[in-house]
């Protein structure tokens, strides 16, 4: 394993309070899991993120839970499609850089102001469509 904590900065924290209170999803280690995913979808890389206070963090294993080395995996791949080295550094400062883009990009949606926005959002419907769940 070469990540082992994961840090959220102030304004990180902000914006997933933000979520926390839209979606209802009360854990950080799940918002930044969507907020990694939102991200390596989007083309281009993400600026990296600047130093300064990191007031939440937690270890890889409560972030990735069962699903860690699907994480892992699929940061590695992004890595290699931006022709970037998939060393242990260079790893931790795409997670970081991915998962601070994301929670700006989904605290940022209007879209998402309840958990079903975060999903239409997650697979790509647009909001405006109607839900085929009742």
């Amino acid at each position: 394993m070469s990540i082992e904590t994961v840090r959220i900065s102030k304004q990180g924290r902000d914006h997933l309070s933000r979520l926390k209170r839209r979606t209802g999803i009360g854990q950080w280690n799940i918002l930044c899991r969507w907020a990694l995913c939102a991200s390596l979808a989007e083309p281009g890389g993400p600026r990296p993120v600047q130093g300064g206070e990191r007031p939440i963090e937690m270890t890889w294993k409560t972030f990735g839970g069962d699903h860690a080395d699907v994480y892992l995996a699929l940061l590695k791949e992004r890595c290699n499609q931006d022709g970037l080295d998939t060393d242990e550094s260079n790893l931790s400062e795409q997670l970081h850089a991915h998962i601070h883009r994301g929670i700006g990009y989904l605290s940022g949606e209007k879209s998402i102001a309840n958990i079903e926005g975060l999903i239409r959002q997650g697979i790509g419907q647009n909001p405006d469509e109607q839900s085929t769940c009742q």
